[in-house]
């Protein structure tokens, strides 16, 4: 059974499509294929964490405070001697969890809203998109800081915050892809035979809106974890003893970072390669799924051959 599913059509347009973008990325995406790369080893870094780390990183050290790069702590080691190397490797767990969590949260809340809003339409759709412009109107810092002290910190309620917030506003490209597909006339075709109209939302429009979808989760990663970081960094953060990159640069890093700079340059670096990783692999893969660029002049690199034009020669004719 097993090898019949794997020879189904579906199965090998699954695996022809995949093989496609790889070469696709390799080829025309350079800077893509690299954030592809870093954004691997950032996913393996954190699930494999407990294994790479070579310390215990909420190990006190009193005989080895401050230490810069050595053989023994290869990034140094903060104020009360914790290896710098092991905090990072543990603050790419917390990372990966928040940016995941709350971006998968926010695709669930952003196709519910968008798609419903969309293809309903009317009175429906100008009530849920003025509630929308209203939430938009808030800086998403402010508002996460308002929001997070009002509840108590934590991993569930970031996730919660962050989610449904990013969710809400991203609705607003969900509902135009729908509007869009909602006039072909396969979905008119349809509606015209009387289908359900759940049927006709998963069916028909929610398969030919994935594009976005994708596009939109693999870009509000970076912006998540770059979120996370700064509430760290404000002291609205997760609470220890948990490990976060902002919440390395906020407290002993700020005032011993005159001392001993490496205690901030390295959770800032880390926070830098991978923010700017995973916006490298999600402009790529934008542009890749991105219709309007396949085949045409907006993809990197493409060649575009243009035919020759000829040129009809006049010939006067005298009578």
């Amino acid at each position: 059974m097993a090898e019949k599913s794997l020879n189904k059509p579906g199965a090998k347009k699954s695996r022809a499509f995949i093989m496609d973008l790889i070469y696709r990325m390799i080829k025309e995406k350079p800077l893509g294929t690299v954030g592809f790369v870093i954004t691997l080893i950032f996913l393996l870094t954190a699930i494999f964490s407990k294994f790479l780390a070579p310390y215990n990183p909420n190990q006190y050290n009193s005989l080895s405070p401050l230490q810069g790069p050595s053989l023994k702590f290869w990034l140094g080691t903060d104020n009360l001697g914790r290896d710098l190397l092991s905090r990072i490797i543990y603050g790419a767990r917390i990372s990966v969890i928040v940016g995941l969590g709350a971006s998968l949260l926010a695709s669930v809340v952003e196709i519910t809203i968008g798609v419903i809003s969309g293809y309903v339409g009317g009175t429906f759709d100008l009530i849920v998109q003025r509630c929308v412009d209203a939430i938009m109107c808030f800086p998403t810092l402010i508002l996460m800081m308002v929001i997070v002290s009002l509840v108590s910190p934590g991993i569930i309620q970031f996730i919660l915050v962050l989610g449904i917030n990013w969710g809400i506003t991203g609705s607003r490209l969900i509902r135009s892809a729908t509007i869009t597909a909602k006039q072909n006339m396969y979905v008119q075709a349809a509606v015209s035979i009387g289908a359900p109209t759940p049927a006709i939302i998963f069916d028909h429009i929610i398969p030919n809106i994935m594009a976005p979808i994708i596009v939109q989760f693999t870009v509000r990663i970076p912006a998540v974890i770059l979120t996370e970081a700064s509430l760290s960094f404000l002291g609205l953060g997760i609470p220890a003893p948990a490990i976060s990159w902002g919440g390395m640069l906020n407290g002993s890093a700020r005032t011993y970072m005159l001392q001993d700079p490496w205690i901030g340059l390295w959770p800032g670096v880390a926070l830098s390669l991978v923010v700017w990783g995973v916006s490298m692999f999600g402009d790529a893969l934008r542009d890749l799924l991105d219709p309007r660029l396949r085949g045409g002049i907006g993809r990197y690199n493409a060649k575009v051959k243009h035919k020759p034009t000829v040129v009809a020669k006049s010939t006067d004719i005298e009578i």
